[in-house]
């Protein structure tokens, strides 16, 4: 192999090593209230439940850009969310929220909420008409033969 081959593949090796150690950063996981507790003043994105047991904090004439409310993780762990910005429409009709933003002591102090509705996405079953045979046999006419 000439040198210069060989440094090229020197080159490229460094630069795909780069890459993958600048892009490990951007990866990110959703941690646990526990964890999170432990991440004091860290940026993390963290995912639960709205706690339907607990009143929401919003008053949109006094201010809104203010809205608190308590979470709750799949461990059962819970904590108190702060999000300084309007309130997300559908917040109580959300399965699971994956907030974005940094633990101060025992309250999440909330960045970015995102919103996950499955409801959406999935086929409610109160929509359905139901099928008779005569309707079913209407649609799909059985071959002649």
């Amino acid at each position: 192999m000439k040198k210069i081959h060989i440094v090229a593949l020197v080159v490229i090796a460094a630069a795909i090593a780069y890459l993958l150690i600048t892009m490990s950063k951007d990866l990110t996981t959703y941690d646990t209230i526990a964890s999170a507790q432990q991440k004091q003043g860290k940026f993390i994105h963290l995912i639960g439940k709205l706690d339907r047991s607990r009143p929401i904090e919003y008053d949109p004439v006094k201010n809104p850009n203010y809205l608190a409310f308590y979470a709750v993780d799949s461990l059962g762990g819970q904590t108190r969310v702060i999000y300084h910005s309007t309130k997300p429409s559908e917040l109580e009709m959300s399965e699971r929220i994956v907030m974005k933003g940094k633990m101060n002591g025992n309250v999440f102090e909330c960045k970015e909420i995102l919103l996950k509705c499955p409801s959406k996405y999935k086929d409610d079953p109160g929509q359905r008409q139901p099928t008779t045979e005569k309707n079913s046999s209407e649609k799909n006419p059985q071959p002649q033969y």
